[in-house]
């Protein structure tokens, strides 16, 4: 550590920084349909995430070597480069909360070390096989094979639920989506926490205050799991009421599906080493889970703008982190314009956000136009009815309401 700069410090310090802004971003991957059903009230439901979040952060570092290791070149970059790429990341974590979408930190941070790593060292600096495997693939797979899960397990669960007393079943889902959730933010710790940590190891290893190819110290795995989880347990309201009403109106046997699901191809990832979006997983499985109900309606409006924020995270994040490496590249001054121009933007953004507060009061309340089952939800429907029974309500009237972000 005789080798920690004032540079370094910076980095680590913005690191935690996106850390936050992750946990608080990403809280609806756990606990929007928890939340939704009325499972778990929302203060309470956060508060479990968070600590979950924090005890997933020590289980693996897998994920954290797939960034620290994998996905640039170290040796061509400098800590100057890794604080432009987390500003790019924070600055785009910050907008589509404000508009309450559930687009990925993952992907906002992999898309800004991209970026950054380009402008400093060229195109070749960058891993791309790494990239597409362990990156753009699960991209791609993870909402497809979560939301197919979702899919089919929610049908099966009614299927196996149709004779079953009704309210003694719902209050059976609802302490299996409990525990589903604590599954999900688990998960979410060993996942997302170590993206992190790899991003500070890396600056660690650029800084020379440790070795190359070094797993990440104990300290920065503590410090990355409580930023994380005290992002979490602030709670980002703002995407919870679109992850868990926006989307779709589930019920308690879909939120346990949706959960199961996701947790499920967020732990086999994180054991494999991918840097996977569970944004992208959890989204994925609510939609199918919204598809596993008889009547069920996914919101496909609001699927939409979520699915072109996808697309818009890499590209968006790297152009940011571009544009405040060449900034950076101007010396102490411009790292200083560059670290103001931060804290400014945020502080902005955060003064914008009071002007409608989404809080743990009101994050199920929203009304909307209505929404009917469309062409995608008819066809499945008709397809493959799914079974219904006395666990599951009446469907006289599809979901309504659809989430103001």
């Amino acid at each position: 550590m005789e080798n920690f700069s004032l540079i370094l410090a910076i980095v680590v310090v913005t690191a935690l920084a996106f850390d936050f802004t992750n946990g608080f971003h990403d809280t609806a991957n756990a606990m929007a349909t928890t939340i939704s059903t009325g499972a778990m009230r929302p203060k309470a439901a956060v508060a479990m995430s968070a600590v979950l979040n924090l005890v997933g952060a020590f289980l693996s570092i897998e994920v954290a070597n797939t960034i620290s290791k994998g996905l640039v070149d170290e040796s061509g970059i400098q800590p100057e480069v890794i604080f432009a790429a987390l500003v790019g990341a924070i600055l785009w974590n910050l907008l589509t909360w404000l508009v309450g979408l559930p687009s990925s930190s993952s992907h906002a941070l992999m898309g800004g070390l991209i970026g950054a790593t380009i402008a400093s060292a060229g195109v070749g600096a960058v891993h791309g096989g790494v990239l597409v495997t362990k990156v753009l693939i699960p991209a791609i797979a993870a909402p497809l094979v979560a939301g197919l899960a979702a899919m089919l397990a929610s049908r099966l669960t009614y299927r196996l639920g149709r004779n079953a007393n009704g309210e003694a079943a719902k209050k059976g889902y609802r302490t299996g989506q409990i525990a589903s959730a604590g599954l999900v933010s688990l998960a979410h710790g060993t996942n997302d926490a170590q993206k992190t940590m790899g991003i500070i190891t890396l600056a660690l290893v650029t800084g020379g205050a440790i070795a190359p190819d070094s797993d990440p110290p104990v300290w920065v795995i503590l410090s990355a799991g409580l930023a994380i989880a005290l992002g979490t347990y602030l709670g980002g309201w703002r995407i919870i009421r679109t992850m868990g009403k926006g989307l779709t109106d589930l019920q308690p046997q879909q939120g346990f599906a949706a959960q199961t699901s996701a947790a499920t191809v967020i732990l086999a990832s994180s054991h494999l080493g991918f840097s996977l979006s569970t944004t992208h997983s959890v989204s994925g499985s609510v939609m199918g889970a919204g598809l596993g109900r008889k009547g069920g309606v996914v919101r496909w409006s609001t699927a939409t703008r979520m699915f072109v924020a996808w697309g818009l995270t890499l590209p968006a994040a790297a152009l940011a982190a571009a544009i405040a490496e060449y900034v950076t590249s101007f010396g102490t001054w411009g790292t200083a314009f560059v670290a103001v121009f931060l804290i400014a933007s945020s502080a902005a953004i955060w003064v914008v956000s009071r002007r409608e507060v989404v809080d743990h009061t009101n994050v199920n309340e929203g009304d909307g136009a209505e929404e009917t089952p469309d062409v995608v939800t008819t066809a499945i429907a008709a397809v493959t009815p799914p079974p219904t029974g006395t666990v599951e309500e009446p469907d006289a009237e599809p979901a309504t309401r659809t989430a103001t972000v």
